[in-house]
């Protein structure tokens, strides 16, 4: 499956996105990358609209500087060069560990996560500002395992069988680098039609701290007793000896492709604009479920119904037709101390994102689910929080 055309202009900017913004988070995005500095020291441009009755009404629109997930960078590109309200957004793609912190440092206007914060960061936020830091929900999206292996391609070919199909076991195993090779009896077991290649497998993980990691490690923690006992969840985690890592998912990318016998976990445009095989992975209900639009959708929607109002939440134990490894992007916010003109821009920006057909389009076209119906209706309500207090 290949992106649409346009798209594949925005993809291969990722690897100079991730180098010009620097991609480990070490340090603060400056005034000086960012042009005119953050949004609340930033230039403001002054328009003229319509409001109905006053015609040419000067109207202040300042630009807006953003830090985080590489996770959600091909959309967030797509975003920032298409909205309609016309909002500049300087997006530095430096990993969702560098984002958080750049957040709470208020080094930006906006944080970028897959990694809702922690309690800790929440009061911190609250001593920081001296009001809420907000979650704004913006995209769902899946992080499929991703290999690079022609002769499994073509045994999986020669037997029929559309992916490969691995469980959680057998995923922790591989990144535990207790699994070195598709011919171990638990991957034989969930293959049984299929000649297995003999091929040493090269893990790649991610280097920085990292939201993709997190919705990865989550999924591991949460359905393998022996992962969560030696590994755990997070951001960041110290990973077993013999894998390798990738900074940014732009890295993974990388890595996966030069390795024969490369594996890896990735946000799914990468993989699929990249032409990297994925696999199937087994759900709750031992379902194994190939990643696409309608399978990354049934997690959300799963738990549309029970997501908390600050909108913390993982998502979990996906069964039916759900493809079980996904996640959740936010855009991080304050409730309070922005410039008029920066909390206006960044409230349209983020109604555009939320509400237009053609941003929910661009989500699809990237394989990310857009956020719609009545979930839609109360992360526009969060978005309306921002610099609602003085």
């Amino acid at each position: 499956m290949r992106l649409p055309i346009r798209t594949a202009a925005v993809m291969a900017a990722l690897s100079l996105t991730a180098v010009a913004c620097g991609s480990n988070g070490d340090g603060p995005v400056t005034a000086e990358d960012a042009n005119d500095g953050t949004g609340d020291a930033a230039g403001a441009e002054t328009e003229l609209i319509d409001d109905g009755d006053q015609v040419g009404v000067e109207a202040e629109r300042a630009d807006l500087l953003g830090a985080g997930a590489t996770f959600i960078t091909p959309l967030m590109l797509e975003w920032t060069r298409d909205n309609e309200p016309g909002i500049a957004v300087n997006y530095q793609s430096i990993g969702s560990g560098g984002g958080v912190e750049q957040f709470l440092s208020e080094q930006v206007d906006f944080g970028s996560s897959e990694r809702y914060l922690t309690e800790e960061e929440i009061a911190d936020a609250q001593e920081i500002r001296g009001c809420d830091a907000l979650h704004i929900p913006d995209a769902f999206g899946s992080v499929p395992i991703a290999y690079n292996d022609e002769d499994l391609d073509a045994a999986l070919a020669d037997a029929g069988q559309d992916s490969l199909v691995l469980d959680a076991e057998t995923i922790a195993g591989v990144f535990a680098a207790e699994i070195d090779t598709w011919q171990h009896p638990d991957i034989e077991a969930l293959n049984p039609d299929v000649d297995l290649p003999d091929t040493p497998l090269i893990p790649v993980h991610r280097s920085d701290g990292s939201g993709t990691t997190y919705i990865f490690t989550t999924f591991l923690d949460h359905e393998v007793d022996w992962w969560s006992d030696e590994y755990g969840a997070g951001d960041e985690i110290d990973w077993a000896a013999g894998t390798i890592g990738g900074n940014g998912n732009e890295g993974v990318t990388a890595n996966v492709q030069q390795q024969p016998g490369g594996i890896g976990y990735l946000s799914y445009a990468y993989a699929v604009e990249n032409g990297i095989s994925v696999t199937s992975v087994v759900n709750a209900d031992g379902n194994a479920v190939y990643p696409d639009l309608d399978t990354i959708a049934a997690g959300p929607n799963s738990i549309i119904d029970t997501i908390p109002d600050d909108f913390r939440y993982d998502i979990l134990d996906v069964g039916a037709d759900g493809f079980p490894i996904v996640g959740t992007h936010w855009v991080l916010a304050w409730e309070c101390g922005y410039d008029d003109e920066v909390g206006d821009s960044l409230r349209d920006f983020l109604r555009w994102a939320i509400e237009a057909e053609e941003a929910d389009a661009l989500a699809r076209d990237l394989m990310y689910g857009p956020v719609t119906g009545d979930f839609a209706d109360r992360v526009v309500e969060q978005i309306e929080r921002i610099n609602s207090v003085d």
